[in-house]
């Protein structure tokens, strides 16, 4: 499979480059890069310092699918809808690791997956993907005496908050409950507020350094507590999962999948 990568030059661009050039079931097709960017023409493996590949980024989201079976996406919700919209236009596999989309936004994102497919997750990671399972399961056999709080933290230069694997399992969280997470989160504190209300779903985000991800689910009840922690420590597991996304999108029904989706088989 022919992969290409939106943002080839980024932290995750570079992550995923590496990812496909030990993967002996893809080969890398191409980078896209803004096409304002210094760097388009010029050779992706020396942009990301490594050796020179003779393949040379574009600015052109159209040309890198048009040469591409599959793009892998870890940019920022304007650019992945027009990336979405670019991969139903030629049919091909969109995998989207973007964050921070609107509600409007993933309808778009549904609409658009009419067409193709196109696998999109908060997060790509094995492990979280577990880690959202087992929340749901846990949230689903302690009842609303248990107070649930998700902490995440991430690097500084991350954009949204809280992160969109701390919402996903906050959905899990509620999922578990059977209750509507939009009607029970608690996504920020600040001054007087008064007891905790029952049932209420609490976020707490931390920003700093270089942290690539670190996520825990907290039920807290009388006289225990149970967490459940997640911790990146680099970001090849989510590269490694993105690859592993794209390849089991070879030969599906087009439709809007998760990672759930790939790892069930």
């Amino acid at each position: 499979m022919k992969i290409g990568i939106i943002g080839c030059t980024g932290r995750m661009g570079r992550a995923i480059l590496e990812e496909i050039l030990v993967n002996s079931n893809c080969e890398i097709s191409g980078g896209a890069v803004r096409f304002s960017s210094e760097f388009v023409g010029m050779d992706i493996g020396t942009l990301v310092g490594g050796q020179s590949i003779g393949i040379n980024a574009t600015g052109s989201l159209e040309a890198l699918f048009s040469q591409s079976d599959a793009v892998i996406d870890f940019s920022n919700p304007a650019t992945s809808l027009q990336a979405a919209k670019i991969a139903a236009e030629q049919k091909k596999i969109h995998v989207i690791g973007t964050t921070g989309f609107s509600p409007e936004e993933m309808a778009a994102l549904r609409n658009f997956a009419n067409d193709t497919v196109i696998v999109w997750s908060a997060n790509m990671s094995i492990g979280v993907n577990i880690l959202l399972a087992i929340t749901e399961q846990v949230a689903s056999i302690l009842d609303d005496t248990y107070d649930i709080e998700i902490l995440e933290m991430h690097h500084c230069h991350k954009m949204d908050a809280p992160s969109g694997t701390a919402l996903a399992l906050g959905n899990s969280a509620a999922s578990g409950r059977k209750v509507s997470l939009e009607n029970g989160a608690k996504r920020s504190r600040d001054g007087i507020t008064g007891a905790r209300p029952r049932g209420e779903i609490g976020f707490a985000t931390l920003r700093g350094g270089d942290v690539v991800g670190d996520h825990t689910v907290i039920f807290a009840g009388d006289f225990e507590r149970i967490e459940l922690t997640h911790k990146a420590s680099n970001r090849k597991i989510f590269a490694r999962g993105a690859v592993k996304a794209a390849l089991w999108g070879k030969d599906k029904n087009m439709g809007l999948y998760s990672m759930k989706d790939v790892l069930m088989g």
